[in-house]
């Protein structure tokens, strides 16, 4: 195999940003830890003429638009006030479309109201495409007006072939009513330089994922209505037609790619309760064939030819990443072989091209790195190093994070990682557990973790577990988590535990259980179940009153979350309750610290202040974090720095680090 060229080249200098060293010996580790990204979604416009990326200035996305040649920067996409660059992509050979987002005092994320806006990579024309404001005619101009439309819309397709439209899919916001989220999605033909528009079609169910073809016809459509069961449609004669009508045997079925002909249509889907696999589906006979499946994971990324738009790679995560290539000739195939040799240790993706494939900007990250961006020819078989996401952190001083998997108590496979300190002896460690969200759906993935790292770099290892309920090893082992959230889930936790406890790994004297949201909740209830095993318990945005969830909250406000909810919690108050920390701090002996954010609205501050009345009445200490302006999850880097000095300090305290 051709080893790739490698090519290193000084972009930080070119765009005149500071070196990132010297800022970085003046921060605390909490501080090195909390920063984001310094660039991210970096991109190549479809000839190859130009690169972007997204960075930051005065505390806002911005994006930045460089020549590819000597990549020298050519203009800043920078918004007035409060607000800043989302999301972006290129429409053509020299204009990008991307959103609008703001920044709201009350809120800790940005807001994004559904307008998109467009602009020439030197940044003449701007024009406002979509959104509720409408555009702007100008004066004199004999251009039909940009009407407004009250919809929160994205980029579906940016239609390689036709520079003058892409399409866009819209969720309308409706009447006012909490459920907006889930009104039909619309798909609307728009052009990129007038915004003009013209609806195309509408989604037959919510949280709609579409499947365009070449020609830009969107063909298939799959949705839920209730976060667990999912849908598939095909287009046919003007009219969305269920796949459930075919004889077929698979579930939860969302379209990939397209097969050879036009009946045929790669499939992930789950049968009989197994991890997903990948099928080759005809949608006209329900005849299916097997393509690729692992026993014991789903599929944790598809990859498709963008030029063919035909499926080379299946990605699987049962501890490291590996790659299937189930069409190892493909041209995109031999590109990922030959930088994984060239990259050793790192997980590869392909994240931008041009339309000739001639250049293509990858992504590689690990463990210990958060992930470097280069730009690779494939004509010449040359790798050009661009960005580093976070340069101030030295990939060989970060904790390496392994695969570990143990038996349950009642006798099933669980799988989880372990995030080990740099250059210290395996044995008799402090320990960290760290419950993921969720809990169904998430689930953990070997990769380098801000709050796993510095943990780790003050020398206590982390424990990760994807206990059962978590997404990605199948359906039969997430339902296997329904109505268990206070129970089974919490006692994989716990025997995981155990078990590093038994390999020597860990100090059994020294084990602390932190996590956010559902893990917040797990950090809690692990610590009421085995009030012995841990010393301290830290709560992030957590759920601490189940029956309470039905009454406040973002999820039970739609009519897909109420019956989610109805499925994975049931509705026995008595069974709630007992499952609730909030009802069973008399079981309490860990040390607590609660955070939390004021404007939460998936864990709302309610929960906060249902534990935080229940520990009061058993006079329980413990010590409190509340932010007002932020929400599930701290998105300021300021605020995440505070947090974790906050929970460095508490840890510290704890396990004697």
């Amino acid at each position: 195999m051709t080893l790739i060229k490698l090519i290193t080249i000084t972009l930080l200098l070119s765009i005149g940003l500071p070196p990132q060293s010297n800022a970085a010996e003046k921060l605390t580790p909490e501080q090195l830890f909390s920063r984001g990204a310094e660039f991210g979604n970096v991109k190549i416009s479809p000839s190859g003429d130009y690169i972007s990326a997204i960075t930051q200035k005065n505390g806002k996305n911005i994006l930045l638009i460089l020549n590819e040649k000597n990549k020298k920067p050519i203009y800043g996409v920078v918004f007035p006030e409060n607000a800043q660059v989302g999301d972006y992509e290129w429409v053509n050979d020299n204009r990008i479309v991307l959103q609008k987002e703001y920044l709201k005092g009350w809120s800790d994320h940005p807001l994004y109201y559904g307008e998109l806006m467009a602009i020439n990579a030197d940044g003449s024309q701007p024009t406002y495409l979509f959104g509720y404001k409408g555009g702007e005619q100008q004066t004199g101009s004999r251009l039909k007006k940009n009407t407004p439309i009250r919809a929160t819309a994205h980029i579906l397709d940016p239609l390689p072939n036709d520079e003058r439209h892409m399409l866009v899919q819209a969720t309308p916001w409706g009447s006012g009513s909490n459920n907006w989220t889930e009104n039909t999605q619309q798909v609307y033909r728009v052009d990129v330089y007038k915004g003009t528009r013209k609806k195309v079609l509408s989604a037959p169910i919510s949280y709609a994922n579409f499947l365009t073809d070449h020609d830009g016809d969107v063909r298939f459509v799959s949705g839920t209505r209730d976060y667990i069961n999912y849908e598939l449609f095909y287009r046919q004669d003007s009219k969305w037609v269920n796949v459930d009508k075919l004889k077929h045997n698979l579930n939860n079925l969302t379209p990939i790619a397209f097969g050879d002909d036009k009946d045929s249509l790669y499939v992930t889907g789950s049968e009989s309760g197994k991890p997903e696999g990948v099928y080759l589906l005809n949608i006209k006979t329900g005849e299916q064939k097997l393509v690729s499946q692992d026993k014991v994971v789903d599929p944790s990324n598809v990859w498709i030819n963008k030029i063919s738009k035909k499926l080379y790679a299946v990605e699987y995560e049962n501890g490291y990443p590996e790659y299937e290539f189930v069409a190892p000739k493909d041209p995109s195939a031999k590109y990922i072989k030959q930088l994984l040799a060239s990259l050793p240790g790192h997980q590869i993706h392909l994240v931008s091209q041009t339309n000739n494939a001639e250049k293509i900007i990858i992504k590689a990250f690990n463990d210990r790195n958060p992930g470097d961006y280069y730009l690779f020819n494939t004509k010449t078989i040359k790798l050009e190093y661009l960005v580093s996401e976070k340069k101030w952190l030295d990939p060989d001083k970060m904790a390496e994070v392994k695969p570990i998997k143990f038996t349950s108590r009642d006798g099933i496979e669980i799988n989880g990682y372990l995030t080990l300190p740099y250059g210290v002896d395996a044995k008799n460690l402090p320990l960290v557990v760290n419950p993921h969200g969720g809990p169904h759906g998430p689930r953990d993935w070997w990769g380098f973790n801000p709050q796993n790292q510095l943990i780790a770099s003050q020398g206590a290892a982390v424990l990760q577990v994807n206990f059962r309920g978590s997404g990605g090893y199948g359906a039969s082992f997430e339902h296997a988590g329904h109505q268990k959230w206070g129970t089974n889930i919490q006692y994989d936790i716990i025997d995981a535990t155990k078990y590093v406890i038994e390999q020597g790994i860990v100090d059994k004297e020294r084990v602390c259980i932190a996590g956010g949201s559902f893990g917040g909740y797990s950090a809690l209830q692990s610590a009421i179940i085995e009030p012995n095993l841990f010393k301290c318990a830290i709560g992030f945005a957590g759920v601490y009153d189940l029956p309470l969830m039905f009454e406040e909250g973002d999820i039970q406000g739609r009519r897909a979350g109420e019956r989610y909810l109805n499925q994975v919690l049931g509705d026995d108050p008595q069974v709630l309750k007992a499952m609730s920390p909030t009802y069973n701090v008399d079981k309490l002996k860990a040390k607590l610290l609660l955070v939390h954010g004021g404007d939460d609205e998936r864990a709302p501050i309610e929960q906060f202040e249902a534990l935080e009345e229940a520990l009061k009445k058993h006079n329980y200490p413990f010590q409190q974090l509340v932010m007002d302006d932020e929400g599930h999850g701290f998105y300021n880097d300021e605020h995440r720095a505070k947090y974790f000095a906050e929970m460095m300090g508490f840890l510290k305290e704890n396990l004697k680090l």
